[in-house]
């Protein structure tokens, strides 16, 4: 019993040695890992101390730094503000086209002559003459003294008033001058700038200009443009009349001179006919069976004769006849663009290769040449169903439409009946052009490789 508890003790001893053994291993570990801190609650709250430091100093750093995006968005926004504004006013007074926005104008009046404007304009500067002249274009709101007089301080308050007003004149003549048809309003922003302008250097003195006399010289901004745009317009309709003079002279020149080579062809066919039938009374034989052969060609060409005179005359005396054509240009123009226009001559293509002599760089294709007892009615009838269509939708004098030729096509026979439409346009200038280009391109790179390989041989 005694040996089995020494036994006992001595396994206990041995068991506590290795725990005591292994504890102290782990303690100089962590001896050593935390050989520098002393006091743990110490250390800890060193740390702390250390993290509330820096979180103090990362929210200044965050502070500091809205502060400043706040002060640059506020100087920003303020600099912007000044920036748009000087622009705003720069643009007023540029005169470059590229400064200005290209504004649909909406007229303020509708007079039918050019004459009609400048009676207005002549009656709207008769109105500021009468509000200057009644002292009601620029008003004083107080009464002034000079050293004491009433009298002097009129004086003053008149010539400053005069020369408000001469300032302003001035503005309103230029803006007025120069206005044109991409720059009303600014030319109107011109005048009103000035207005706000003079009239605040008026304000030390209670002298401003007023509203009425304001929207007068606006009047005279606006009348002057439209002057200048039914002027130009007066001119165009000249043109175009002038044009149509010319066309129908030259309709009449064909018409008299196919009547003239009819009558002539006729003349002649009668004489030799004449002649055939008196020769005929004393031929025999062959001779005589050549003669009637001669007799019947030349009737059948004195009866053509006499139907090309017939539609000469008839031609004539129809006004409305002629022809709409259907043509396109597409080394000027480009794809499904085609001119849909009328001529009342007797060869229509003469009008054709009149319009691709000189105007464009190619000739014109021919897609339909539809003749009409009423060539205008027809013509006119086709504008208005493409007009949404047209290339130009401020001059409707021109016949350029952006259309295709199956849209025309379809028209043509709801309108006229069955026309035979050619569908692809030859264009040779165009696409012999083309086939130039493209050979003289590969001219150009074979001469560039060749140079690249063989520079000493070139």
């Amino acid at each position: 019993m005694p040996t089995l508890v020494a036994i006992l003790l001595f396994i206990l001893v041995i068991l506590l040695t290795y725990m005591f053994l292994s504890k102290s291993k782990q303690y100089k570990i962590l001896q050593n890992r935390f050989k520098d801190v002393i006091d743990i609650d110490e250390e800890k709250a060193k740390v702390e101390k250390q993290l509330a430091a820096k979180k103090k100093e990362l929210a200044k750093l965050e502070s500091d730094f809205k502060k400043s995006f706040e002060t640059l968005s506020a100087d920003y926004k303020s600099k912007r503000a000044i920036y748009e504004k000087l622009l705003k006013e720069i643009s007023i007074l540029e005169e470059d086209l590229d400064f200005i926005s290209y504004g649909v104008y909406k007229p303020h009046f509708d007079f039918d002559t050019s004459e009609k404007y400048k009676e207005k304009i002549t009656e709207i500067r008769q109105q500021q003459k009468a509000l200057m002249k009644n002292k009601t274009a620029a008003i004083c709101h107080m009464e002034w003294q000079v050293s004491g007089s009433k009298r002097e301080g009129r004086k003053m308050t008149n010539r400053n008033i005069k020369l408000m007003l001469r300032a302003f004149n001035n503005e309103c003549d230029a803006a007025t001058l120069k206005v044109k048809w991409n720059n009303v309003e600014k030319m109107e922003q011109r005048i009103i700038k000035a207005f706000e302008a003079i009239n605040k250097m008026g304000e030390p003195n209670r002298i401003d200009i007023t509203r009425d006399y304001l929207n007068l010289k606006l009047k005279e901004l606006y009348l002057a443009h439209e002057y200048k745009e039914k002027r130009q317009e007066e001119k165009e309709e000249q043109r175009r009349i002038r044009e149509q003079i010319r066309e129908k002279e030259k309709v009449q020149k064909e018409i008299e001179k196919a009547q003239k080579e009819a009558e002539d062809d006729e003349i002649r066919s009668k004489k030799a006919l004449e002649q055939a039938r008196k020769e005929i009374e004393k031929a025999t034989g062959e001779k005589l069976a050549n003669l009637k052969d001669q007799i019947s060609l030349l009737e059948q060409q004195l009866k053509e004769a006499q139907e090309k005179k017939e539609r000469a005359i008839s031609r004539a005396q129809m006004t409305k006849s002629g022809n709409v054509y259907v043509i396109s240009n597409i080394g000027s123009f480009g794809k499904d663009v085609y001119k849909i226009g009328m001529t009342r001559r007797l060869e229509p293509l003469d009008r054709v290769r009149e319009l691709g002599d000189a105007s464009v760089p190619f000739r014109f294709d021919v897609h339909a040449m539809i003749f009409s007892e009423n060539a205008p009615e027809l013509e006119n009838k086709l504008h208005q169903i493409f007009d949404d269509k047209r290339l130009n939708l401020v001059n409707k004098r021109k016949e350029f439409f952006h259309v295709t030729l199956d849209e025309i096509e379809k028209i043509v026979k709801e309108n006229h009946g069955e026309i035979e439409f050619t569908k692809i346009a030859e264009a040779r200038e165009y696409r012999e052009t083309l086939s130039i280009i493209e050979q003289n391109e590969k001219k150009d790179e074979i001469k560039e490789k060749l140079e690249k390989e063989f520079p000493e041989e070139l």
